[in-house]
């Protein structure tokens, strides 16, 4: 088994793409009601995103073949879910990384709380994008709301 840490992260990323894959990609331009925010897709590729830059800052060696999702690419699902994949990938390396040496350049205090900064703010995202979806009127089934938080199978 891998390490708990890493186990952590990678169950947390499939659950983001468990949630994509459940969306159809009519609703991926839904927005949250009264919201100067991104919609669906953008959330999705902000996570991206940001995991880009947090390699950018501390491990830009895995970072290679990268790329931000452009504007006029962000409605594509399967560019969106290969692109979370991958770097859910980068980072279980980045943790593993930091899990050896004790650190995460440029995050205090240790890696394990780097996991729980990066877990925060992608469930932040989450419940926003099922909340947008609610709201512009594709909301998610029992299946899919419930079966977020079944981390033993996912």
């Amino acid at each position: 088994m891998d390490d708990p840490l890493i186990d952590t992260w990678n169950i947390h990323n499939r659950i983001n793409l468990y949630l994509l894959k459940a969306i159809g990609p009519e609703a991926l331009k839904s927005l949250p009601v009264g919201a100067r925010t991104r919609d669906v897709a953008r959330m999705f590729a902000h996570m991206h995103q940001i995991r880009l830059a947090w390699l950018e800052t501390a491990a830009p060696e895995l970072l290679e073949g990268f790329e931000k999702i452009g504007a006029k690419q962000v409605l594509d699902q399967k560019l969106l879910h290969h692109s979370l994949e991958r770097s859910g990938q980068a980072i279980a390396a980045l943790l593993q990384k930091g899990i050896e040496t004790g650190k995460i350049k440029g995050f205090r205090p240790h890696p394990a709380a780097f996991l729980g900064y990066v877990i925060s703010h992608e469930a932040y995202h989450r419940g926003e994008i099922c909340m947008a979806l609610s709201q512009a009127g594709h909301p998610l089934d029992d299946k899919v709301m419930y079966g977020q938080w079944d981390w033993g199978r996912r």
